[in-house]
């Protein structure tokens, strides 16, 4: 697995100041991307929590997840955070060390009292003695946050005082790529009530284990119960134990929703879910993979977006039009672009795999943020990709009369890629494992690639 090292340097430690009258919540913010560029400690809130013992845990539990491996558990995972100011709210992002979870912590408008929030992405110190000041904070006492450096600091510190190195794999990023459109294909499922969340919740196996086999739900009543197939209507639990991090904020829940794509008999394995927590003022979203052994970066939902020239001159040209939205309008950016929705949501998941754009199940919207990563670093890093472009320049790809594509791949053994339906299929092991549920494997690629005169 590659990765590289990522440098996380702050002018000062995140830090909870406990003051008379109420406490200070300081978050310090690293190199980032904003509206006037790039800054190096940007700041994008300074106001007060409406609910801060329930800030306090959302944002706990995004640093736990961040701090786990919910497979392979032995190894340390230590990813500081991402913060998005979208002007309205303000979004705390992981994933964990593992790259099978996704958290995202939604503090909106009402969950904020003060000035108005800024516009751009950058990561947040978290920190252990923040974490455990955290969980000292009460309910009854106003909360200041503050995102980013005041005045003061900007101008009496010379320079940074802070510096962390970490492991970045590449599949991080590859993560952030899949998952928003991975869940651009969910719906809502269901719907739980505060007791019955509880009830469900508390109910589950707070271990990951990876040999249980995957759950199946369906609504019943104001709760869920078990199935034994993909029935239509029902959403998948892959890895219970994967949810504990909901535990955090649960006395807090005003409602648990869960969505998923649609499944039925056709449904041949497990598949990914969102589970989101509402709270006042905010939300929290777990986006669990379809397995535990799974991370994200390898489902490959976004590789035919990749092998688009078109497409890629085409986000080219969406990117200077986007600027922090909270829900990106597609309507709206194909009327400014003069592209078809389908040219613009092809458009906006290649963005993805730069880090661009998510997604909010919650407003099945997507919204602009910026990660610190170069654009085209999720293509580069994809071995599929990589080995769909060296058959295509190695002259393996031969089309046939009858519209299929004969690959011939670097073992010698010959492939034939068919489209039905807009969709590959190939003869290799790759396609008779996964039958397409993890993405086309690089003979598809090849093809596609040749396709569209790459």
């Amino acid at each position: 697995m590659t990765q590289a090292e990522q440098a996380f340097a702050y002018l000062r430690p995140s830090a909870f100041h406990d003051a008379p009258g109420g406490g200070r919540l300081a978050l310090e913010t690293s190199g980032g991307a904003t509206p006037a560029g790039a800054q190096p400690h940007p700041s994008f809130f300074s106001g007060f929590l409406t609910s801060p013992r329930t800030a306090a845990c959302g944002l706990l539990a995004v640093a736990d997840v961040a701090a786990t491996r919910y497979w392979n558990p032995r190894l340390t995972a230590s990813l500081d955070p991402v913060v998005t100011g979208n002007g309205d709210r303000l979004r705390f992002e992981s994933f964990s060390g593992c790259g099978g979870v996704y958290a995202r912590l939604d503090v909106l408008r009402p969950g904020l009292d003060g000035a108005d929030v800024g516009h751009g992405t950058t990561n947040v110190d978290v920190n252990n003695p923040l974490r455990e000041a955290l969980t000292r904070i009460g309910g009854a006492d106003p909360l200041h946050l503050r995102v980013g450096p005041d005045e003061l600091a900007v101008t009496t510190l010379d320079g940074p005082v802070l510096e962390k190195k970490v492991p970045l794999p590449d599949r991080w990023l590859r993560g952030f790529a899949e998952t928003q459109v991975i869940a651009s294909g969910f719906d809502l499922r269901a719907e739980l009530t505060a007791a019955e969340a509880v009830r469900f919740l508390r109910g589950l196996p707070r271990t990951t284990t990876t040999s249980a086999a995957p759950r199946w739900l369906v609504p019943s009543g104001r709760s869920l119960r078990a199935t034994s197939r993909a029935v239509p209507g029902a959403v998948c639990l892959p890895g219970p134990g994967r949810l504990v991090a909901l535990q955090r904020v649960l006395r807090y829940a005003t409602a648990l929703r869960v969505y998923g794509p649609p499944v039925g008999p056709a449904t041949t394995g497990p598949v990914a879910s969102a589970w989101e927590a509402e709270l006042p003022g905010m939300r929290l979203t777990l986006t669990l993979s379809p397995d535990v052994t799974r991370g994200f970066s390898g489902e490959g939902s976004v590789l035919d977006a990749l092998t688009g020239d078109a497409t890629a001159e085409d986000a080219d040209l969406l990117s200077v039009l986007l600027a922090w939205e909270p829900k990106v309008d597609v309507a709206a950016l194909a009327e400014q672009s003069g592209l078809d929705t389908a040219r613009v949501s092809a458009a906006l998941t290649r963005l993805g795999t730069a880090g661009r754009i998510g997604y909010d199940t919650a407003e099945a919207a997507y919204f602009h943020r910026e990660l610190p990563y170069e654009a085209r670093a999720a293509e580069r890093h994809n071995p599929r990709l990589r080995a769909g472009r060296a058959l295509l320049a190695a002259g393996a790809v031969t089309a046939q009369a009858d519209g299929t594509v004969l690959v011939r791949s670097d073992s010698g053994d010959t492939h034939r890629v068919r489209t039905a339906d807009g969709r590959l299929s190939c003869t290799c092991r790759w396609w008779a494992t996964y039958r397409g549920g993890r993405g086309p494997c690089s003979h598809a690629l090849a093809a596609r690639l040749h396709e569209r005169g790459a």
